[in-house]
């Protein structure tokens, strides 16, 4: 309907002034109407008209052309036109579902990317989860999307691990990892990690035994060897770090991936496009390794393979570009990763932009903060001071129990989902357990409990009061009219979300949302009064929409708390 009323001004203002620029509606406060425009003045400074004039000449000239969608058209300040549209058109925006604006497209989402055999830690958390709505936001809007999860089971850190696991066995004898118990296993693969890092700076020797591995490891793959005692080390505790993440994805509760793309998969591809792109004059030799001259396009320098004649994460990344491209021929490529890789991934991105204009052109890097607890600290697994997502978890689960109220698994998802995603995707994010699990304020179990009391309410009505969860008044009253207004506003939010990749501006409306509700609930009695049936439907309406938000964001809408 806002692209109606847009369209029908767009059209009055060419006729009567010429203009052709956009006419945008924005929402004012509610005691001003549902919708206002500023065209009367851009119209006016081209035009040497007051504005007021103007917007009083425009006004006069919508009621015609607008009569049953508005029902009021008002001047306000210096030429703002406030519209209010009538209950009838209220009901219908009501009732409206999220465009379909990617039905038939094909969409990928990468996100998540963890690294077997280092901890999956706070920041993986993040884009786990944000990840998942991302991919949700894009369902609702008639995608065909298909969830991708890229890690690095070849690279340096596999090194430094691999490294410092046989010198923990003491040998290459894989045995020796049956002491390790399953359940600690995640841990100790951290601590390798660590031990390795720390070697790898601090001792030379180390580093020169841990390069060596690193070859080892690539050659694993190039050979197809699972027997040696290294590989049986490789193998297994690659498997440990899949079943960890398993794991900790079953807890959250995230649709399952589509795929897992190992970096060990998409290597050959990259390595030997790199090396084809080299001919082509789109990367160029510096001394012994291979690089993309980035200073030329504004970017920075970066090496795709190096001295040491191994492919870079930016060789792999454009293996995996392209196979992507290969398997899927995507309408959009969505990646999410921390925003320290955004410059390393606009490199990548142009150096592929020189011979797969199209993968290039239809990829979306997006880049999230960095993920604090409460007090600044930033998390870093080479320091080893990483905070892992199964920790961020057990802090929720804690603060739940400490808080006194009696909360469930769902609600403690619910609560983690919810304060990483209501901050605004780009941000830092310092997560605060004891706010997160709070059933008043912002926070998932807050909404969540609205939800419940909303259905609470519609198990004592009468089975047939409201049943459509149609709100069909011929008329409001105000509080009714305010509600009816806010659910009016879903749709155009999931669209707006959907247009951005943003989730939190479904938080924003659906906390906005609960609020309307209540100040409704708190002064008009719904069971029993003379209005139930329209109130009722109201309610229904609210508590599905409800239940439609938290669903974009992988949040449980239970019936009762």
């Amino acid at each position: 309907m806002r692209q109606q009323i847009e369209t029908t001004i767009a059209g009055i203002v060419a006729d009567a002034y010429g203009f052709d620029g956009r006419v945008e509606l924005t929402r004012p406060d509610a005691q001003f109407g549902d919708f206002a425009t500023n065209i009367a003045l851009q119209l006016a400074k081209p035009a040497g008209r007051n504005p007021r004039e103007l917007a009083t000449e425009l006004a006069d000239l919508l009621k015609p052309e607008l009569d049953g969608l508005v029902g009021d058209v008002t001047i306000a300040g210096p030429g703002f036109i406030n519209l209010t549209l009538t209950d009838a058109a209220l009901t219908t925006m009501a009732e409206q579902t999220v465009g379909q604006t990617k039905a038939g497209k094909t969409v990928l989402a990468e996100y998540s990317d963890p690294n077997p055999f280092k901890p999956l830690h706070a920041g993986h958390l993040y884009t786990t989860l944000i990840g998942d709505m991302v991919a949700r936001l894009n369902v609702a809007a008639g995608a065909d999307v298909q969830r991708i999860n890229y890690g690095g089971d070849v690279g340096l850190h596999v090194g430094k691990s691999m490294w410092a696991i046989i010198e923990w066995l003491g040998s290459e004898d894989p045995t020796g990892l049956d002491a390790v118990a399953e359940a600690d296993r995640p841990a100790w693969l951290g601590e390798r990690y660590v031990q390795g890092n720390n070697a790898y700076e601090d001792d030379p020797d180390a580093k020169a035994a841990i390069v060596a591995t690193n070859k080892r490891v690539y050659r694993l793959h190039t050979d197809g060897d699972r027997e040696s005692g290294f590989a049986r080390i490789y193998w297994m505790c690659r498997q440990w770090s899949y079943d960890y993440f398993e794991t900790l994805y079953g807890q959250l509760q995230v649709v399952p991936f589509d795929r897992y793309i190992p970096e060990s998969e998409v290597t050959p591809l990259g390595v030997a496009t790199v090396q084809e792109q080299l001919a082509a004059g789109v990367y160029e030799r510096s001394g012994d390794a291979v690089v993309f001259d980035g200073e030329r396009r504004g970017l920075h320098t970066r090496v795709f393979v190096n001295s040491e004649g191994l492919p870079t994460y930016e060789a792999k990344e454009v293996g995996l570009s392209l196979t992507k491209w290969q398997d899927y021929h995507f309408d959009e490529s969505i990646i999410i990763t921390a925003n320290e890789q955004q410059q390393y991934m606009q490199v990548v991105l142009a150096s592929i932009a020189e011979f797969a204009p199209e993968a290039a052109g239809r990829t979306r890097h997006m880049v999230h903060g960095v993920v604090k607890l409460q007090g600044g600290v930033k998390m870093s697994s080479r320091k080893g001071n990483v905070v892992t997502a199964l920790e961020i978890l057990e802090s929720a689960r804690t603060a739940g129990k400490e808080s006194g109220v009696d909360h469930s698994e769902s609600t403690i998802l619910a609560a983690v989902r919810y304060a990483f995603a209501k901050n605004r995707l780009g941000s830092d994010i310092s997560y605060d357990p004891k706010e997160s699990v709070a059933l008043e304020g912002n926070s998932g179990p807050y909404l969540q409990y609205a939800h419940a009391r909303a259905r609470s309410v519609l198990a004592k009505a009468p089975h047939d009061a409201g049943a459509t969860g149609t709100p069909n008044a011929t008329v409001y009253e105000a509080d009714e009219r305010l509600l009816v207004r806010c659910l009016g506003e879903y749709a155009e939010t999931v669209d707006k979300a959907v247009a951005e990749l943003m989730p939190h501006h479904i938080c924003g409306y659906l906390y906005e949302l609960a609020q309307i509700f209540n100040r409704f609930y708190e002064h008009n009695k719904v069971i029993g009064h003379e209005r139930q049936a329209v109130r009722v439907g109201l309610v229904r309406r609210y508590a599905d929409t409800l239940k439609a938000g938290l669903g974009l964001l992988g949040i449980d809408a239970p019936d009762r708390m």
